[in-house]
């Protein structure tokens, strides 16, 4: 998918798996390839980390999450440099992709995941209307990011698919796969 596509809801992001089988899954496979996990949330506000800690043993995979709303969270826990944020906003690429490395480095995890979005229903704009999501992931080979558009759902349903999207994205880069 590219970064201008538009996402169906629902079930897309995971197809006939749950949460929490996702979440089990992903941390079967961090433990199979010795990797250990961190997250950094905005527009989630905490809902992936819940649902990766959901699972029992969690912890000998799952280093921690950060939920950065403000923005000068973002600066100060996860080093999202200001410029990127005056540069280009919270919802961006560039700022997901800070978002990861710096939780990444922030809690020596082998593997990060971010997302930052407008869950609406307000805050939109004709370039980042309400339903942008960002989501990026990093490792020690680098990054990569991308949107999806979840027009049409309200903050619920937004949190909701945008949780699912991330932990899609982990078990992406966990197998090896590029984001799609």
């Amino acid at each position: 998918m590219s970064s201008g596509d538009a996402l169906a809801p629902a079930a897309v992001a995971l197809g006939a798996l749950q949460l929490d089988d996702a979440a089990e899954e992903i941390l079967g496979l961090a433990r199979a390839c010795g990797r250990q996990l961190a997250v950094a949330e905005s527009c989630t506000g905490g809902r992936v980390a819940a649902a990766l800690t959901a699972v029992p043993g969690a912890s000998d995979v799952f280093v921690g999450g950060v939920v950065a709303y403000a923005n000068a969270v973002k600066v100060r826990a996860l080093a999202v440099p200001a410029t990127t944020l005056a540069a280009h906003g919270a919802v961006s690429a560039a700022t997901a992709l800070a978002m990861a490395e710096g939780v990444r480095v922030a809690l020596q995890a082998d593997l990060a995941a971010s997302c930052t979005g407008i869950a609406g229903p307000s805050g939109g704009s004709a370039d980042k209307p309400v339903g942008t999501l960002w989501i990026a992931v990093a490792d020690a080979d680098g990054g990569a990011a991308q949107r999806f558009e979840l027009a049409g759902l309200d903050r619920a349903q937004f949190q909701g698919e945008a949780t699912a999207l991330v932990l899609r994205s982990l078990r992406q880069r966990l197998l090896g796969l590029p984001l799609s």
